[in-house]
């Protein structure tokens, strides 16, 4: 379930002149962005995976009934945020390191330095597309989980917003951070896919937090995506997240954008 996407944006983005026009960030921005809608196989994890997890889900019958463990709600009820959580760490660790990692590897972003479009203008595009890609998702998400099965939409809409836009900003930010230490396209790709697995078990993929055994769930609320699925699940219930998970979530973006910041190397 990794989305190849380095080999095929791996070439220097060429800007037209009706691109060059717009300014260096806006030839960059629309250059990546018809880079990645060709490609088939990042849309998909990203933009579709997620919701085709969550209709298999709902497939089994137990997942449809209230259940007494979760205060009463159903299994299917959880798993949606957990859902809109996998679409952004598909798009953080596994969609963007790759292709960042590959520009770097080709000197790409060396040769780029040379001309008055910077490479931070290339990485700016990239964090927009992925981002941007991973709240469509998470919207897709919570539609066909109301249409289809029911799912109450998020109680506290607000609430429910910050802690999407925090959660993007950590695993964007770890994207980045495993760009910044990794020299090659095969490191980033098998640091991104250790991280893709941490983050899965954190965020609930497998087993949603609420139903882990209290020290494990201790533990998991202090990763990123543990607390945020605590938020994101306390924001669906109609209650404003809890700060001490909304703290926890931005000091690990905070953190980890320093470390992206500082180690991040153009060659």
């Amino acid at each position: 379930m990794t989305p190849d996407t380095a080999a095929p944006q791996a070439a220097a983005p060429a800007t037209s002149a009706p691109a060059r026009r717009r300014g260096p960030m806006g030839a960059v921005l629309l250059t990546e962005t018809r880079l990645f809608l060709r490609e088939p196989g990042s849309l998909f994890w990203i933009l579709v995976f997620p919701t085709v997890l969550l209709v298999i889900l709902g497939f089994v019958p137990a997942f449809k009934e209230p259940d007494d463990t979760f205060g009463g709600r159903r299994v299917i009820d959880l798993y949606v945020p957990v859902s809109v959580l996998l679409a952004m760490i598909m798009a953080g660790l596994q969609a963007m390191p790759p292709v960042l990692t590959a520009y770097r590897e080709r000197g790409i972003l060396r040769r780029m330095s040379t001309t008055p479009v910077r490479p931070s203008a290339l990485l700016t595009a990239q964090i927009t597309l992925h981002g941007a890609a991973a709240l469509g998702s998470a919207l897709l998400v919570v539609t066909v989980g109301r249409v289809v099965y029911a799912v109450a939409l998020p109680g506290h809409l607000l609430g429910y917003a910050l802690a999407l836009l925090l959660a993007v900003g950590a695993v964007l930010a770890l994207g980045a951070t495993i760009c910044a230490l990794s020299r090659t396209t095969k490191a980033a790709t098998a640091v991104g896919s250790v991280a893709y697995l941490t983050m899965m078990f954190t965020a609930g993929v497998w087993v949603p937090v609420q139903a882990m055994p209290d020290t494990l769930r201790r533990i998991v609320q202090v990763t990123p995506f543990g607390a945020v699925s605590q938020a994101l699940d306390q924001a669906a219930s109609g209650h404003w997240p809890s700060w001490a998970y909304l703290g926890v979530v931005a000091l690990w973006t905070a953190l980890l954008g320093l470390a992206a910041a500082r180690l991040f190397r153009w060659q």
